[in-house]
């Protein structure tokens, strides 16, 4: 028997016809045979809701929370009259959005009286966005005579006390699937679980960072056994660059494991970064696919990427970021310069998304989101207070308005002649490049060149992901 995944994210369930859409997608498959496991976020345009309430309730704004829990509840209570015809079953359902709006309303009232936000509380009200969503998707389906079961992940997904990007502890995750999710699916139901959400051993509330539930999905399909992951989303799959960009832009119909977490981690949108890994352990084929355009096969991502006409798969860019360098002739021979940066980096809450590091050692760079930048150049300034004074480091700089590029490709490991062509094309555009980094794999290549030439640049790349003269 199939056992399936299918993770739908927000735009998959923005309103009644697209929610019925999903429901179509889930019955043509349950009623197959297969298992299905359904991991649903909230409905589009609620989490932002929520965030922006939240921030008001600790600035005493009460007008503003009031409007987003009429929102809510308007919202939700609008999905169920166009779903729902039972009146009773409608009744059940909207008593229990009822009860969730007032656990807001109560949250938010607290937050006006201590009129400070903690990582904490802000988990616990963006998590109703999902709770919300998955009630009522679990009872239009069952009024449609599905054996619908909805589930918090709460009562699955084990995580740490990092609020707002939470690690997931996989051993007490693995029990709790076995012992709650499991036993649903041999009981013949069909889960509808919340994406995005956990909780910690103490059973406080977490969220696994933006974009989060399609991470649950993997980590709920993985732990499963699942034979597939399906991420259900808005476009057709994984598409060769950035389609707002350069309309030519076309789906890939396979692409490898290692070469989709280049792709999610330098800024395809379709996929959450950390999404990748839970399913290829298990070596379980992960499906990218259209809600609205069920028919499309979409993408395959699996061990093998399959063959193709040019070596450069994909463009992808990731912008709003800050490239960060320290310099100084007195750095080379000194051990520790570069592990302290990164240190103190991580004690502002900064990511790093790219390093290059020149070979005299007399300077590296790094980048990271801009919206931390300042933060980790008064960091590293405060860090090599000693050394800047004795003239070991001259600068720690700033550069602003960059954005990184990068070309991704299995096939580019042992081809010469890639980096060579993707300089010459940045050349020929008159794009000057500022750093440049390829890791040991040959997958993909990055670097850095300046936000006025983004656009640019990507359309000029991605002819290198077009032309078949690039082929093997």
């Amino acid at each position: 028997m199939q056992r399936i995944t299918m993770k739908f994210g927000g735009t998959s369930v923005a309103s009644a016809v697209a929610i019925q859409q999903v429901m179509e997608i889930l019955r043509r498959h349950f009623e197959t045979g297969s298992q299905v496991i359904a991991v649903v976020s909230a409905l589009a345009g609620v989490t932002d809701l929520l965030t922006g309430a939240a921030r008001a309730a600790a600035e005493g704004r009460r007008s503003v929370w009031q409007e987003a829990a009429l929102q809510l509840r308007d919202r939700h209570a609008e999905v169920l009259q166009a779903l729902v015809r039972d009146g009773a079953q409608r009744e059940v359902a909207q008593g229990e959005v009822d009860a969730l709006v007032a656990e807001f309303e109560g949250l938010c009232g607290a937050l006006e009286v201590v009129a400070e936000l903690t990582p904490r509380v802000h988990d616990q009200i963006l998590a109703l966005g999902e709770r919300l969503s998955s009630r009522v998707i679990a009872t239009a389906l069952r009024a449609a005579g599905v054996q619908a079961q909805q589930f918090d992940a709460t009562q699955l997904i084990v995580t740490d006390d990092d609020h707002q990007n939470a690690n997931v502890e996989f051993n007490r995750t693995q029990v709790c699937i076995d012992r709650v999710l499991l036993p649903a699916l041999e009981r013949g139901e069909l889960p509808i679980v919340t994406g995005f959400i956990g909780r910690t051993p103490e059973g406080a509330t977490t969220t696994l960072g933006r974009g989060g539930s399609d991470y649950s999905a993997a980590l709920i399909a993985a732990a499963s056994h699942c034979n597939e992951l399906i991420i259900w989303t808005d476009v057709d799959g994984v598409m060769t660059t950035d389609p707002r960009i350069d309309p030519r832009a076309r789906v890939l119909s396979q692409v490898s494991y290692q070469e989709v977490g280049e792709l999610a981690f330098y800024g395809a949108k379709v996929l959450h970064p950390r999404t990748v890994q839970p399913v290829q352990e298990r070596n379980i084929p992960l499906r990218v696919r259209n809600t609205f355009n069920p028919e499309h096969e979409g993408t395959l991502i699996a061990s093998q990427s399959a063959a193709s006409a040019t070596v450069i798969k994909a463009v992808t860019s990731v912008s709003h970021v800050g490239l960060l360098t320290v310099s100084g002739s007195g750095m080379m021979g000194v051990p520790g310069i570069a592990g302290r940066a990164f240190l103190a980096t991580a004690r502002v809450g900064a990511n790093i998304l790219m390093i290059s590091q020149a070979s005299s050692e007399q300077s590296f760079c790094f980048v990271v989101l801009d919206d931390r930048a300042h933060a980790v150049q008064h960091a590293l300034q405060s860090e090599f207070t000693g050394e800047i004074e004795h003239r070991l480091i001259e600068h720690v700089e700033l550069l602003e308005d960059v954005v990184i590029l990068t070309v991704v490709g299995s096939g580019m490991r042992g081809t010469p002649g890639i980096a060579g062509r993707v300089f010459t094309t940045m050349g020929a555009q008159e794009i000057n490049v500022v750093a440049i980094a390829q890791g040991a794999s040959e997958c993909s290549i990055s670097f850095v060149v300046e936000e006025d030439n983004h656009e640019r640049a990507v359309i000029a790349l991605h002819e290198l992901a077009l032309e078949p003269v690039l082929a093997k």
